[in-house]
């Protein structure tokens, strides 16, 4: 009967629903970037980040707390979480010798990840040098292990064109991860975007280096489905896992939890 066949369609979009949200949690770099954070908050992240579900991949936080997260992680027996910290953030200057003051400071501090904001008004000017010279001075910062994401602001750049280049710079100047948006700005995460910097990746051939972070926006078990749908359909169904794939977001982890316990998915407050 027809209902039996739309119960059977309802059923195994759950099911996939689900597997999706498994797969996302596990690539969660579960996020604060709050004006008033307190180590007690970032505290309390590192307890969130360990799930009936398993561990998100990482914490993102501001770089004076990588210190009380490390310590915070240690303590609650999930030392495999890794700590990112945010760079040249969240507007992008182009001083390049700040950036790489502060990328020695957090990676002296513990950080496992850095998160640095190409100057992207610079590139919308024109001038790709400082951005090449930028990012690869902070990669030369990021000693063996240490994962460096390059944020692009997306939203700011607005055009395929540019996204498309600053995907190239950013992969050329030694990016390990292209990171779509700061989460500051009015767009951030767009599927779009996504397509874009994911196409660079495989067009590029650099797709066993290389990794992608949507990050803003991506509030929902929906919203994340749809980025590793994307992501599966680009570079192979076996591409997406943490070293190459991760969500930026904070109210993104009640949401997949909600969705694993069997519920709607819908999303929590926040970023």
């Amino acid at each position: 009967s027809f209902e039996a066949e739309d119960q059977r369609c309802d059923d195994m979009s759950v099911d996939d629903l689900k597997t999706s949200s498994q797969r996302a949690l596990l690539l969660m770099d579960f996020t604060t970037l709050a004006d008033d954070d307190t180590h007690e908050r970032v505290e309390q992240l590192c307890k969130d980040a360990k799930t009936p579900f398993g561990c998100v991949a990482a914490v993102c936080i501001y770089s004076q707390f990588v210190g009380t997260a490390k310590k915070a992680l240690a303590a609650n027996g999930t030392p495999g979480v890794r700590v990112a910290t945010v760079v040249n953030f969240p507007h992008g200057g182009d001083d390049v010798e700040r950036a790489v003051q502060e990328t020695r400071e957090a990676v002296a501090a513990g950080a496992d990840d850095i998160d640095v904001v190409l100057p992207y008004k610079r590139l919308i000017a024109g001038d790709e040098a400082v951005c090449k010279e930028l990012v690869s001075r902070v990669k030369s910062e990021c000693k063996e292990g240490v994962l460096l994401k390059v944020i692009i602001e997306t939203g700011e750049l607005k055009e395929a064109a540019l996204i498309q280049r600053a995907s190239q710079l950013a992969i050329e100047a030694g990016a390990d991860f292209i990171k779509t948006s700061t989460g500051k700005v009015a767009i951030n995460a767009t599927l779009e975007s996504a397509e874009i910097m994911l196409t660079v990746i495989r067009d590029l051939g650099v797709q066993a280096t290389v990794g992608f972070k949507p990050a803003g926006g991506v509030k929902t078990a929906q919203d994340s489905k749809a980025y590793l749908d994307l992501a599966d359909r680009l570079l192979g169904p076996d591409w997406a896992d943490a070293r190459h794939f991760r969500f930026g977001a904070s109210s993104l982890r009640p949401a997949l939890l909600s969705t694993l316990e069997g519920g709607d998915g819908a999303a929590g407050t926040g970023y």
